[in-house]
Protein backbone atom coordinates (compact mmCIF):
# COMPACT_ATOMS: atom_id res chain seq x y z
CA UNK A 1 0.00 0.00 0.00
CA UNK A 2 1.47 3.34 -1.05
CA UNK A 3 1.30 6.04 1.58
CA UNK A 4 -0.34 9.40 0.97
CA UNK A 5 1.92 10.96 3.63
CA UNK A 6 5.13 11.27 1.66
CA UNK A 7 7.86 13.79 0.94
CA UNK A 8 9.74 13.65 -2.35
CA UNK A 9 8.40 10.14 -2.90
CA UNK A 10 9.45 8.79 0.50
CA UNK A 11 7.07 7.83 3.36
CA UNK A 12 7.20 10.46 6.10
CA UNK A 13 6.38 8.17 9.03
CA UNK A 14 9.31 5.86 8.35
CA UNK A 15 11.63 8.87 7.96
CA UNK A 16 10.70 10.71 11.15
CA UNK A 17 10.17 7.81 13.56
CA UNK A 18 13.93 7.44 14.03
CA UNK A 19 14.09 10.72 15.98
CA UNK A 20 11.67 9.91 18.83
CA UNK A 21 12.87 6.31 19.04
CA UNK A 22 16.48 7.39 19.30
CA UNK A 23 15.82 10.18 21.78
CA UNK A 24 13.58 8.11 24.05
CA UNK A 25 15.84 5.05 23.98
CA UNK A 26 18.87 7.19 24.81
CA UNK A 27 16.92 8.92 27.58
CA UNK A 28 16.12 5.53 29.13
CA UNK A 29 19.77 4.49 28.92
CA UNK A 30 20.89 7.77 30.49
CA UNK A 31 18.31 7.30 33.24
CA UNK A 32 19.60 3.81 34.02
CA UNK A 33 23.25 4.92 34.07
CA UNK A 34 22.35 7.97 36.14
CA UNK A 35 20.45 5.87 38.67
CA UNK A 36 23.38 3.46 38.97
CA UNK A 37 26.09 6.13 39.24
CA UNK A 38 24.16 9.09 40.73
CA UNK A 39 25.34 11.19 37.77
CA UNK A 40 23.06 14.22 37.85
CA UNK A 41 24.24 15.52 34.46
CA UNK A 42 23.09 12.32 32.75
CA UNK A 43 19.77 12.52 34.60
CA UNK A 44 19.27 16.07 33.35
CA UNK A 45 20.25 15.07 29.80
CA UNK A 46 17.79 12.16 29.96
CA UNK A 47 15.04 14.52 31.09
CA UNK A 48 15.60 16.89 28.17
CA UNK A 49 15.86 13.98 25.73
CA UNK A 50 12.52 12.71 26.98
CA UNK A 51 10.95 16.09 26.30
CA UNK A 52 12.40 16.26 22.79
CA UNK A 53 11.45 12.63 22.16
CA UNK A 54 7.87 13.25 23.24
CA UNK A 55 7.53 16.30 20.99
CA UNK A 56 8.98 14.48 18.00
CA UNK A 57 6.72 11.47 18.70
CA UNK A 58 3.69 13.63 18.01
CA UNK A 59 5.25 14.61 14.69
CA UNK A 60 5.68 10.94 13.79
CA UNK A 61 2.17 10.00 14.92
CA UNK A 62 0.35 12.21 12.41
CA UNK A 63 1.65 10.55 9.22
CA UNK A 64 1.41 7.17 10.95
CA UNK A 65 -2.27 7.76 11.67
CA UNK A 66 -2.79 8.88 8.07
CA UNK A 67 -1.27 5.59 6.89
CA UNK A 68 -3.44 3.57 9.28
CA UNK A 69 -6.68 5.18 8.07
CA UNK A 70 -5.88 4.07 4.51
CA UNK A 71 -5.34 0.40 5.40
CA UNK A 72 -8.29 -1.72 4.21
CA UNK A 73 -10.72 -2.72 6.95
CA UNK A 74 -10.82 -6.21 8.45
CA UNK A 75 -7.25 -7.04 7.47
CA UNK A 76 -4.31 -8.32 9.48
CA UNK A 77 -2.48 -5.08 8.67
CA UNK A 78 -5.31 -2.97 10.14
CA UNK A 79 -5.21 -4.99 13.39
CA UNK A 80 -1.42 -4.86 13.67
CA UNK A 81 -1.50 -1.15 12.87
CA UNK A 82 -4.01 -0.60 15.65
CA UNK A 83 -1.81 -2.47 18.15
CA UNK A 84 1.21 -0.49 16.91
CA UNK A 85 -0.60 2.81 17.37
CA UNK A 86 -2.13 2.03 20.77
CA UNK A 87 1.20 0.64 21.94
CA UNK A 88 2.97 3.82 20.88
CA UNK A 89 0.40 5.89 22.73
CA UNK A 90 1.27 3.84 25.82
CA UNK A 91 5.00 4.39 25.18
CA UNK A 92 4.34 8.12 24.98
CA UNK A 93 2.28 7.96 28.16
CA UNK A 94 5.00 6.11 30.09
CA UNK A 95 7.74 8.52 29.02
CA UNK A 96 5.39 11.47 29.53
CA UNK A 97 4.65 10.36 33.09
CA UNK A 98 8.38 9.98 33.77
CA UNK A 99 9.00 13.45 32.37
CA UNK A 100 6.20 14.98 34.46
CA UNK A 101 7.47 13.32 37.66
CA UNK A 102 10.86 14.93 37.10
CA UNK A 103 9.87 18.39 35.94
CA UNK A 104 10.66 20.03 39.30
CA UNK A 105 13.98 18.18 39.70
CA UNK A 106 15.26 17.24 36.22
CA UNK A 107 18.63 16.19 37.68
CA UNK A 108 17.06 13.37 39.70
CA UNK A 109 15.59 10.25 38.10
CA UNK A 110 14.05 8.48 41.10
CA UNK A 111 12.76 4.93 41.21
CA UNK A 112 9.39 5.63 39.63
CA UNK A 113 10.87 7.78 36.86
CA UNK A 114 13.36 5.03 36.05
CA UNK A 115 10.64 2.36 36.07
CA UNK A 116 8.47 4.42 33.73
CA UNK A 117 11.23 5.20 31.23
CA UNK A 118 12.48 1.60 31.28
CA UNK A 119 8.95 0.29 30.72
CA UNK A 120 8.48 2.76 27.88
CA UNK A 121 11.71 1.67 26.23
CA UNK A 122 10.82 -2.03 26.52
CA UNK A 123 7.36 -1.44 25.10
CA UNK A 124 8.89 0.60 22.26
CA UNK A 125 10.85 -2.52 21.25
CA UNK A 126 7.56 -4.35 20.79
CA UNK A 127 5.80 -1.52 18.95
CA UNK A 128 8.85 -1.00 16.75
CA UNK A 129 8.73 -4.67 15.82
CA UNK A 130 5.05 -4.31 14.96
CA UNK A 131 5.88 -1.31 12.76
CA UNK A 132 8.54 -3.35 11.02
CA UNK A 133 5.99 -6.10 10.46
CA UNK A 134 3.66 -3.59 8.82
CA UNK A 135 6.32 -2.26 6.45
CA UNK A 136 8.55 -5.26 5.77
CA UNK A 137 6.02 -8.11 5.76
CA UNK A 138 2.75 -6.43 4.82
CA UNK A 139 4.01 -3.60 2.58
CA UNK A 140 2.20 -0.81 4.38
CA UNK A 141 3.49 2.67 3.57
CA UNK A 142 5.58 1.53 0.60
CA UNK A 143 5.03 1.25 -3.16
Amino acid sequence: MKTKAEFLGHPIHQMVIALPLGLLATAAIFDAISAATRNRKLARAGYYMQGAGLLSAFGAAVPGAMDWWDIPRSTRAKNIGLLHGIGNLAVTGLFGASWLLRRRKPSTVGGMGLALSTSGALLALVTGWLGGELVDQLGIGVH
